[in-house]
C-alpha cells in the first residue's frame, strides 16, 4: 500500500509525521495482510479540528470535530479480492485533527505521536473494513489488531489501564 500524506500547519513541528504515517502503516500491513497490496493507495490528511468538523458535518451528518475519519472507497470483499497486478486502486481517505488528538494524547498522558500512530492504525483498518461498531466482537477483535500493529513500532496497549 501506498500512502499519499498530506500536513497542514497544526501539525508542522519538529515530528516527522510523514514518517510515522508510513510506518503505521507498514505496522497494519503486518496485522492485516490485506492491506499490503501493492496497488492500494490511501490518502492521510493530518489536518485541524475545524476542517475534520467541515469533514464530519457534511459526510456524516455529526456536527463537531472527532479525532480520526475514514473514508473507505472499497467494499472489504472486493478488497480481499483484489489481485496483486493491475491498475492502482483507492483504498480510501483519513483524516487527524490535530487539535482532538493533542487533547486525547495528554489525558491519557502519552506522546502525541503515539496517539497518532495508533488512529492512523485504527482508520486504516476501517479502510480494510474492520469496524468496532458493529458489535462487541467485532470491537475486540479491531483492538487486537491496533494493540498488536502498536506493539510492531513499540508502543504500548492503548486499551490497558
Amino acid at each position: 500500500m501506498n500512502l499519499d500524506i498530506e500536513i497542514d500547519a497544526p501539525w508542522r513541528n519538529d515530528t516527522d509525521w510523514a514518517d510515522l504515517a508510513v510506518q503505521a502503516a507498514e505496522a497494519a500491513m503486518a496485522v492485516a495482510p490485506e492491506l499490503a497490496n501493492p496497488r492500494l493507495t490511501a490518502s492521510l490528511l493530518f489536518t485541524s479540528d475545524a476542517e475534520v468538523h467541515t469533514l464530519n458535518r457534511e459526510w456524516r451528518a455529526k456536527d463537531k470535530p472527532t479525532n480520526v475519519l475514514s473514508f473507505p472507497m472499497l467494499e472489504r470483499d472486493d478488497l480481499l479480492a483484489l489481485a496483486a497486478d493491475g491498475p492502482p486502486e483507492m483504498l480510501g481517505d483519513i483524516a487527524l485533527a490535530q487539535e482532538t488528538c493533542a487533547r486525547e494524547a495528554a489525558d491519557k498522558g502519552v506522546p502525541l505521536e503515539h496517539h497518532a500512530a495508533h488512529l492512523i492504525i485504527h482508520g486504516l483498518l476501517h479502510l480494510a473494513g474492520y469496524d468496532h461498531e458493529i458489535s462487541a466482537q467485532d470491537a475486540t477483535e479491531m483492538e487486537a489488531l491496533e494493540t498488536k500493529a502498536l506493539a510492531h513500532m513499540a508502543i504500548t496497549d492503548p486499551y490497558c489501564d
